[in-house]
């Protein structure tokens, strides 16, 4: 339904509006069989460009729309590939800005929704909320009515659920970039009154990369994904056909596997341990508080608080 869906947006663009008619058009065509073509998604985003007042409506319809093509699109699901990224940040980057809300947050969302995705994304997000705060324009500003150096609480909650987003850099993880952006942000608007949020953001975020702890294959890459999913639609019928000798051999086939299993084995890595091990701040990461802390020459309140925040952790 590509060529009906297209006309019907180019209509719709022109109009600079959208009514719910409109949209529930647009959702029957571009989900009529089944999936979102990189053309429909385009279209979307021309529509989007056009619209003159974005209902709730469309923003969740659009949200929705464009983080199917970009993550179901292809295989494997729930991925995002480098390409796909590079296409995602072409739609939305005009002179090397975001223009609309909606469009930030359907690259939130695709990180939250996502296994995996590349690096150049995440960094993207984070590197336009922050020139956001330190310009004081932006679609988190609805357009500019907050000074520079002010951190709002739009700006918190995108990027906490960036930084901890499961498909950034590692699932619930803060990387020493994340946090190292947090310090250039409480560097940048101190003696503002920021929102009531960015606080306890500020503190979470840097503590996370100090004491947290990632699993090395806590995401599958795309490579390996495929190859599961491979595995797995390859060998059904095997799997079928063995289910149906466990059924008629049950007696037989339920002995041995009691043998054979009975024993609790250990499998995969010891959670604990490596918790516990994330829990310790490493010389490295101590220095690196240090140069962070230092490189004002004063330990302000928030430093203050972080400090307080580890020590009482140990």
């Amino acid at each position: 339904m590509t060529t009906p869906f297209i006309e019907f947006a180019h209509r719709a663009a022109a109009d600079a509006q959208i009514n719910s008619e409109e949209l529930l058009t647009l959702r029957r065509e571009g989900w009529g069989d089944g999936i979102i073509t990189r053309e429909e998604a385009e279209a979307l985003f021309a529509i989007n460009a056009a619209l003159t007042v974005r209902s709730e409506a469309w923003c969740d319809f659009f949200v929705e729309a464009i983080g199917e093509f970009v993550l179901n699109g292809t295989p494997p699901r729930l991925q995002c590939n480098d390409e796909e990224a590079q296409w995602l940040i072409d739609q939305i980057d005009q002179d090397g800005i975001v223009e609309s809300m909606v469009e930030l947050e359907t690259i939130v969302r695709i990180l939250e929704r996502a296994e995996n995705t590349p690096d150049v994304l995440k960094d993207y997000v984070l590197a336009q909320v922050e020139r956001e705060v330190l310009t004081g324009t932006g679609p988190t500003r609805t357009g500019g009515g907050l000074n520079p150096g002010h951190i709002s609480a739009a700006e918190c909650h995108i990027i906490r659920r960036v930084i901890f987003a499961s498909g950034g850099h590692g699932p619930a993880a803060v990387t020493r970039q994340d946090a190292e952006m947090l310090f250039r942000l409480k560097d940048a608007t101190r003696g503002d009154q920021n929102a009531p949020a960015w606080d306890e953001l500020f503190i979470d975020g840097v503590a996370n990369f100090l004491k947290g702890f990632t699993l090395p294959n806590a995401q599958l890459s795309h490579d390996r994904k495929r190859e599961l999913e491979a595995f797995v639609a390859d060998n059904e019928a095997n799997v079928g056909r063995f289910m149906g000798r466990v059924a008629a051999e049950a007696p037989q086939v339920l002995n041995h596997f009691g043998k054979t299993f009975g024993k609790k084995r250990e499998t995969g890595p010891d959670l604990a341990a490596l918790a516990a091990e994330g829990e310790v701040v490493t010389d490295f990461e101590n220095e690196w508080l240090e140069k962070m802390i230092d490189a004002d020459g004063e330990v302000d309140e928030l430093e203050s608080r972080l400090i307080a925040r580890l020590a009482q952790e140990v």
